[in-house]
């Protein structure tokens, strides 16, 4: 099928530090844009205020990144919501801005609503309820300004310690605590009122537990996922807290799994994160927007690079039959 897509457009607010930046550059942004330039198309990262809308005409709109005129038939919209504690002020934009796209006619990656189920760890695990592999017990509390009188304590009477306290929705494992009592659940709590960060409270699964990463992408799953193994005595795997990342096969009850999620959520890619135990598997947390991450033993990064082009190439094909689809919108 004929594709008329010339651009990728990934929707991110502008608040990266100046290490944060380059670090992302490196790892990230730079071979989004290589390989959707080997691919003849355009990728760029743009904030919401680049994105410009005209609507004095009723009925012909014209939508412009910077300067540059865009239409739904040559452009697309990567919109995952991000959220952490420094993006705090730019989710109401993000949403705006999707909805507005969506309202346009353009093709969003992640319609808003998968953004709301992705972002919540509760609620990716409420979607999923029913996944072959059993969702983590969780329990979710808010940190208002009366989080001191401990009210969300009635929820905890069954919890079993140590557990995982982390926000419930952030990523890369940060914020990612272990409480080894009540006490020190009410600490992290009075901490997360500063930012009136909501937390998802979890069983502790056990010193080396591993996560499993798996990509979903043009609706299955890719044969090798992502396996993040935390440093001894730690509590997180993401590597941004010192874990270890190796690309390994899927194994088959993970491969299986994929089937339900991809059944269940119809977009053009996503990852699925689940903990090994050490004897079972758990669902852990739905990724939109999971990163592929580089194979630092490998200096081509073949992995990174492959993951990366099919994942590019889902959207290119998913966008040409969408466009070829009567009556079409956002999936």
């Amino acid at each position: 099928m004929t594709s008329s897509l010339r651009r990728m457009v990934w929707v991110f607010p502008d608040r990266e530090s100046t290490q944060t930046k380059a670090m992302w550059q490196f790892y990230f942004w730079d071979m989004y844009a290589e390989i959707a330039a080997e691919m003849g198309l355009t990728w760029t990262r743009n904030a919401p205020s680049e994105i410009t809308v005209s609507n004095l005409v009723p009925g012909k709109p014209r939508v412009y990144v910077k300067d540059d005129l865009v239409t739904p038939e040559d452009t697309l919209f990567i919109t995952a919501l991000y959220s952490l504690p420094y993006q705090a002020m730019d989710v109401f934009n993000q949403y705006a801005i999707y909805a507005v796209l969506e309202q346009l006619g353009f093709f969003l990656t992640f319609p808003s609503w998968v953004s709301q189920i992705g972002n919540d760890k509760l609620a990716s695990l409420l979607y999923f309820a029913d996944s072959p592999v059993p969702g983590i017990p969780t329990v979710r509390i808010g940190t208002g300004p009366d989080v001191g009188k401990h009210g969300y304590e009635v929820a905890l009477e069954d919890v079993t310690y140590p557990v995982i306290v982390k926000p419930a929705g952030w990523c890369g494992g940060g914020g990612l605590n272990l409480a080894r009592n009540a006490d020190d659940v009410r600490g992290l709590a009075s901490l997360a009122q500063g930012g009136d960060t909501s937390l998802v409270i979890q069983p502790y699964l056990g010193d080396g537990t591993v996560d499993y990463r798996v990509y979903v992408i043009g609706g299955e799953a890719h044969p090798y996922v992502l396996t993040r193994t935390p440093e001894p005595g730690s509590p997180a795997s993401n590597a941004s807290r010192g874990g270890s990342m190796a690309f390994v096969p899927i194994p088959p009850e993970l491969a299986e799994a994929a089937r339900y999620f991809a059944q269940r959520l119809t977009i053009p890619y996503f990852c699925v994160d689940f903990l090994h135990d050490g004897e079972r598997f758990w669902f852990s947390e739905l990724e939109p927007d999971g990163v592929i991450a580089p194979d630092f033993d490998d200096p081509q990064r073949t992995a990174q690079r492959t993951l990366t082009r099919a994942r590019w190439t889902a959207y290119r094909d998913t966008h040409a039959r969408w466009l070829a689809t009567p009556g079409r919108s956002t999936p």
